[in-house]
């Protein structure tokens, strides 16, 4: 740290407002990324809600600093209240955002859910534009003449960047994935109301009412203690109401909202992100739709990838095929893999297949996997969640679908699950005319599916695809009288012109947002 001109020693206040300059600066950003993050587990589609977030945070930032110029007077006890409200509004904003949520359900509840979390994004960003300029005004007042304003600009601008890098880097591999959003937002909050409670007993000489500022304090200080011991409850009571149902496991992982519940029928269900994945009541309808007609027309696959699938669903089936000698299966997220491995109730699901000794599990993105390696495989299952955002449309692009082709045997099929063509109609053709796109020739199929209705799903190949002479025994919904129904296409589901989703416009995305869109309005 420079000393100021000519070489004084630096005062405590000033280490003080320093110091507090990183705590704000950290607690500032951290509000910003956990409002993005919130956003895109409750909203979807993490691209479009951190770019508006993060937008609409500067904006506020802009207000509260022309805002700034307007305080006069008494610039400590303005800057002790600013941090005692950015420390409640900021530091409660999670838990309200889950309990609002959670409240709000029908779709006409929507709007308003989005008008009350960017309420608090441009609150709390006001309030945060609001504080540098307080403690630059502060310093350069309290420490008239030892401090030039290119100096003074340099050593809080040091300061405040310095903060937001340290909560930038620990938000995502220590802060969430040890205390969970609501906590963490209560612990920022209570850092902004200790730098309040710091000015308070740096300035109490200077300030007007002080046993009022100090009631303040610990009211705030409570408030968020409070709140930080009832997190648990809080997140499990508005995760009840949301879902309905009794959860059974609930866990963040590094990359989305994970909850099991189960029903009094006994049903088994998973959300991700508070999007419906499977029902174990009508789940064998999907899976063995997806798997067997590619499996049982290759014959006798021997290396079978899954790209997704970490539920082990899709690899019970897989496994079935006495020649199957090797399956890689490719998740992304290793808390998926690992609950569907370990929690006996998941276990029985899929029957034990992500233990079974024929299969290797890979915690990794399918598309870098895919880029890194040269296995081919007689048949790839493509297993993702439905495009909604930038980040699993890429997983729908002709330059993804380059790189299966490249995996794929000469004799091998890959297929691929695409959403609803009664309901997604033309996202559903986007994906076969982008499949189509790289050189591969398409067999479009449907089945009907209680959970989610009509769904729909690609067969991809090189060679033609045949309906397959036999099926494994003990299917519960596909047979090979039933399998020519599925190929059948009404009008409300026939083809449509599409043109193919490329890395470089993600028109699927766009589709799937307007397709689905329309079926909640």
């Amino acid at each position: 740290m420079n000393s100021p001109p000519g070489g004084a020693r630096i005062a405590p206040a000033e280490v003080a407002l320093l110091a507090s300059v990183f705590v704000v600066a950290a607690c500032g950003l951290l509000y910003e990324l956990a409002a993005g993050t919130l956003a895109s587990w409750l909203l979807g589609d993490s691209v479009l809600q951190f770019s508006t977030v993060i937008g609409a945070y500067l904006f506020a930032l802009g207000l509260g600093s022309y805002a700034s110029r307007f305080v006069e007077r008494q610039l400590v006890a303005t800057f002790l209240r600013v941090e005692l409200l950015i420390g409640l509004v900021g530091g409660l904003m999670p838990a309200a955002l889950f309990v609002a949520h959670s409240a709000l359900r029908d779709a006409s509840s929507a709007l308003a859910f989005r008008a009350l979390l960017y309420a608090f994004v441009l609150t709390v960003g006001a309030l945060v534009g609001l504080e540098i300029p307080l403690v630059m005004r502060i310093l350069k007042g309290q420490f008239r003449g030892r401090w030039q304003l290119s100096e003074l600009v340099s050593q809080v601008l040091t300061f405040d960047y310095l903060g937001s890098l340290a909560v930038a880097v620990a938000f995502p591999l220590l802060l969430l994935p040890q205390l969970g959003l609501i906590r963490t937002g209560v612990v920022f909050g209570l850092m902004n109301a200790g730098v309040a409670a710091w000015a308070l007993w740096l300035f109490r000489a200077q300030l007007r009412r002080v046993p009022a500022q100090v009631v303040a304090c610990a009211a705030v200080v409570a408030a968020l203690c409070a709140a930080a011991l009832g997190a648990d409850r809080l997140t499990a009571w508005s995760e009840a109401r949301f879902y309905g149902e009794r959860i059974v496991r609930a866990e963040s992982s590094d990359y989305q909202r994970i909850v099991v519940t189960a029903s009094l029928s006994g049903g088994v269900r998973l959300f991700l992100n508070g999007n419906l994945q499977f029902d174990s009541r009508d789940e064998y309808r999907y899976h063995e739709s997806l798997v067997h007609p590619a499996m049982a027309a290759h014959g006798a696959p021997k290396r079978v990838a899954i790209l997704g699938g970490g539920d082990g669903m899709a690899l019970r089936e897989v496994l079935k095929y006495p020649s199957v000698e090797q399956v890689t299966l490719v998740e992304l997220d290793p808390h998926i893999s690992g609950l569907f491995t370990r929690e006996p109730m998941l276990r029985q699901l899929n029957g034990g297949s992500l233990s079974n000794p024929k299969v290797k599990v890979v915690n990794a993105d399918a598309f870098s996997w895919l880029e890194s390696h040269d296995d081919i495989f007689d048949v790839i299952v493509i297993d993702f969640p439905d495009p909604s955002n930038f980040s699993l449309g890429k997983l729908y692009t002709t330059t993804f679908y380059a790189l299966v082709d490249r995996h794929l045997a000469a004799s091998g099929y890959a297929v691929v699950q695409t959403t609803s063509p009664l309901l997604a109609r033309r996202s559903f053709w986007i994906v076969v005319a982008t499949l189509e796109a790289v050189g591969l020739s398409t067999t479009p199929y449907h089945a009907h599916v209680p959970s989610f209705g009509e769904w729909g799903f690609v067969i991809a190949s090189r060679r033609p695809w045949r309906v397959p002479p036999v099926l494994p025994e003990g299917l519960r919904f596909l047979t090979l009288d039933g399998i020519p129904a599925l190929l059948n296409f009404p009008p409300d589901m026939a083809r449509t012109p599409a043109q193919p989703n490329r890395l470089s416009n993600q028109v699927l995305v766009q589709q799937f947002e307007d397709d689905w869109g329309k079926v909640h309005r």
